[in-house]
């Protein structure tokens, strides 16, 4: 009998709470939380405002720790990481995509996708190199010298997600990627962050308040009550 062994853990977290001060009194954001999502999944993340998925989104990003439970990032307890280690396993294997997109304004579009590497040291012209190769697989490398405030909405976003790809990450987490764009511009973007996920296998996590949008991923994972609950869309 053929034994097909179960996909590599991305995230882990087991029991995570987190809790934020309030006039000295703890309030509690996110009680208990489970969630498991194997290396290559793609999937939507979905609240109300206030409803955590924010300080959710920090938390799996190693931009905030959890106040209790375990947070395993591809086999990493990042509960016993220093600053000093979260901040390399944020730069070598974390892509972040923004509502804004985030781009340096005085920074050409080739100069953004780049600027990740240098934070590795890498030399100018090979981090140069493979900024403009990203670009190319983004469809914007005929943009590269032009400042974001050249470029369409679509357009800066694709280089937000060039970025994102350029140190090769394991996950990318995408915080309202389309929420800036119109329809037709939105399903671009999300068939291009679908596209990347299926050839790189890059687990690709997206925020959202479109659920049209989060259909289209393979889970949806609502943040409701200070917990999750899941939703798996049906197949057509």
């Amino acid at each position: 009998m053929l034994v097909i062994p179960a996909p590599p853990l991305a995230l882990s977290l087991q029991g995570v709470c987190k809790y934020y001060q309030l006039a000295k009194q703890p309030i509690s954001i996110l009680e208990n939380i489970n969630l498991q999502i194997n290396a290559g999944d793609h999937c939507a993340v979905l609240g109300t405002s206030g409803s955590g998925k924010s300080t959710l989104l920090n938390i799996l990003g190693l931009l905030d720790r959890a106040d209790e439970g375990r947070y395993e990032f591809y086999g990493h307890d990042t509960s016993k990481a220093t600053p000093d280690q979260l901040a390399v396993l944020r730069n070598r294997h974390l892509g972040f995509i923004y509502q804004n997109f985030n781009l340096m304004p005085r920074l050409s579009a080739l100069d953004n996708v780049a600027l990740p590497l240098s934070y590795r040291g890498l030399g100018r012209r090979v981090a140069l190199q493979r900024a403009m190769h990203r670009l190319d697989q983004v469809g914007l490398s005929h943009r590269a010298h032009h400042l974001p405030a050249d470029l369409s909405g679509g357009q800066r976003q694709r280089v937000a997600i060039a970025r994102a790809l350029v140190g090769e990450p394991s996950l990318i987490l995408a915080d309202e990627p389309t929420g800036n764009l119109d329809s037709r511009t939105a399903n671009d973007i999300l068939q291009l962050l679908l596209a990347i996920n299926r050839e790189h296998r890059v687990t690709l996590i997206v925020v959202t308040h479109d659920l049209d949008i989060a259909a289209r991923l393979d889970r949806q994972i609502f943040v409701q009550d200070r917990t999750l609950r899941e939703h798996e869309p049906c197949q057509n």
